[in-house]
């Protein structure tokens, strides 16, 4: 009988252990680091360090170890830039010329010799200033796709990795000063909080909330590793991928890859809200955010079996865009694979809107010059000055129309 009773307690103690059950908060991260409370959260205000302490604090919920050195958080100061073709100092006291960011970084120990780190960056442009597209007063630039996206993602899938694919640790970090030339993320391989040499691979999500109805997906950093390609395609689903092989770009995978470490970078495009105070969390795709988070769980998965990957060094795609004087004033639409060059949003009182171009044409000539892509379509605008006058040809629901546009 005592043999029962220890039996029937053991089934119901095991009965009633807790089952982790992975959250799906993607939307309600976002309402609150997309808030106007944060005040858009540029680096080192009050909104951001707000920002800060609540990442650090749904690490802390998701029973990640602190691993900042202050707690979560890894501090670093800064002196603003006073020439842009200066790089940002980094300085070892905070003073009143000094501007302060905060990373907050969280491990998942599974006693393995590897390390995964997953980062977004938090950081955005508070009311404008430098970088921000708006035309008008200071207002509050919320970045819920630029990229309370990219962090909530994240958060995701420390939750859903949670005693899944141990083979590996995982380092989650949720960067700061990217905005302002990628501090955080560069500050960090200068002063990692765990050694470099049992970094992985390093995945980063930075505007992953507008995915469009095709499900087109953009992954850079595809040649950094030569097994990252087929394991993309192999678990791709029905996303249509744009790859592209190199390892530098504007986002804070970049200082990884300069430190010989394979990266993958998560982007589903721009759109007319980039660094607009119009870019808020009513416009975002969440399906598409948990869909993405699906398929990044699915690579690290069908990438927890195998060695440590082996890291290639990439061509940089920048050097060969060539420098130009003028603009159209439109938002191209990067993830278009067709001929030609297809605008995705067109910005006020510029040459583009006086032309009488919309969203959605597709720009197949300009002046002398045949845009067959992106890189064409730079190309062609290199040869033109300020005040110059051409003819542009684009491709408008099937009929080609032709206007002249004055840079």
């Amino acid at each position: 009988m005592k043999q029962l009773f220890v039996l029937v307690f053991f089934i119901v103690l095991v009965s009633c252990k807790k089952k982790h059950i992975p959250e799906k908060l993607i939307k309600e991260d976002i309402s609150y680091l997309a808030s106007d409370e944060l005040n858009g959260r540029a680096t080192g205000t009050e909104g951001e360090i707000k920002a800060a302490n609540y990442i650090a604090n749904r690490f802390k919920e998701l029973g990640l170890e602190a691993k900042g050195t202050e707690g979560y958080l890894q501090k670093f100061n800064f002196l603003p830039k006073t020439n842009p073709h200066e790089d940002t100092k980094y300085v070892s006291m905070n003073s009143d010329s000094t501007i302060t960011g905060t990373n907050v970084i969280g491990f998942m120990d599974n006693n393995a010799n590897k390390t995964i780190v997953i980062g977004a960056h938090y950081d955005h442009l508070g009311l404008g200033g430098d970088g921000s597209l708006h035309r008008g007063g200071a207002e509050i630039h919320n970045g819920a796709d630029d990229n309370a996206s990219g962090t909530s993602v994240m958060i995701n899938l420390a939750s859903r990795l949670y005693s899944k694919n141990t083979n590996n640790n995982y380092l989650f970090i949720a960067f700061s000063g990217e905005e302002i030339g990628l501090l955080g993320s560069n500050f960090f391989v200068k002063n990692p909080t765990i050694s470099t040499q049992t970094i992985n691979y390093m995945i980063n999500m930075d505007m992953v909330g507008r995915l469009k109805t095709d499900k087109t997906l953009a992954v850079y950093g595809t040649g950094t590793s030569p097994r990252f390609s087929q394991t993309l395609n192999s678990m791709k689903g029905d996303f249509k991928l744009v790859e592209r092989e190199s390892g530098i770009g504007p986002s804070d995978h970049t200082s990884f890859y300069l430190n010989d470490i394979p990266v993958l970078h998560f982007f589903t495009g721009q759109h007319e809200d980039y660094h607009k105070p119009s870019d808020d969390s009513e416009k975002l795709n969440y399906e598409g955010m948990y869909a993405i988070s699906d398929y990044i769980f699915s690579i690290i998965s069908d990438l927890n079996e195998t060695d440590k990957l082996v890291f290639r060094k990439t061509k940089n795609e920048r050097d060969d865009v060539p420098k130009f004087k003028v603009g159209l004033g439109v938002v191209p639409d990067y993830l278009f694979d067709g001929k030609g060059m297809r605008i995705d949003g067109t910005r006020e009182d510029t040459p583009a809107i006086r032309a009488g171009l919309q969203k959605g044409d597709v720009v197949i000539k300009l002046g002398d010059f045949e845009v067959t892509d992106m890189t064409a379509y730079m190309l062609a605008l290199s040869s033109f000055d300020i005040g110059n006058t051409t003819k542009i040809v684009v491709s408008r629901n099937g009929e080609t129309i032709e206007a002249d546009v004055t840079f």
